[in-house]
C-alpha cells in the first residue's frame, strides 16, 4: 500500500495536526498526546471538511465545524449527532525520522 510523508516528526509535536491532500481526499494526521493517528477529512453527516474543525487532545476526538458532530480519532467512529457513520482511519508510521501515513481502505 503507498504511504505518504506527512512531515517530519521534529515538527509534529503534541497537539499538532496537519492535512494531507491527496487527489481523491484528504487526510488529517493528529499528535494526540504522542499518539499519532490519521483520519478521513470528510464528515459523514454532509460530506463537509471534517479535519478543519477543532478537536480535543485529551480525549483524542475531532469536532465537524458545519454541525458539531464529533468523532473518536482512534476509531473513527462517530460519537455525537448529527453523524451516525463514522469515516475512515488510516495507520500511521514513524520512518527515518518522517510522520508516514499507510493509504488504504477504511481501517476502522
Amino acid at each position: 500500500m503507498p504511504k505518504i510523508d506527512v512531515a517530519p516528526l521534529a515538527e509534529f509535536g503534541p497537539g499538532s495536526v496537519k492535512i494531507v491532500t491527496l487527489g481523491w481526499t484528504s487526510i488529517g494526521v493528529y499528535n494526540c498526546s504522542g499518539d499519532l493517528l490519521a483520519l478521513e477529512d470528510r464528515c459523514s453527516h454532509d460530506d463537509g471538511p471534517l479535519c478543519e474543525g477543532e478537536w480535543d487532545e485529551e480525549t483524542c476526538r475531532v469536532i465537524c465545524p458545519r454541525h458539531g458532530a464529533t468523532f473518536d480519532l482512534h476509531t473513527g467512529n462517530a460519537l455525537t449527532l448529527p453523524a451516525t457513520e463514522g469515516v475512515a482511519t488510516y495507520p500511521v508510521s514513524v520512518e527515518d525520522g518522517v510522520v508516514r501515513v499507510e493509504v488504504v481502505e477504511a481501517a476502522s
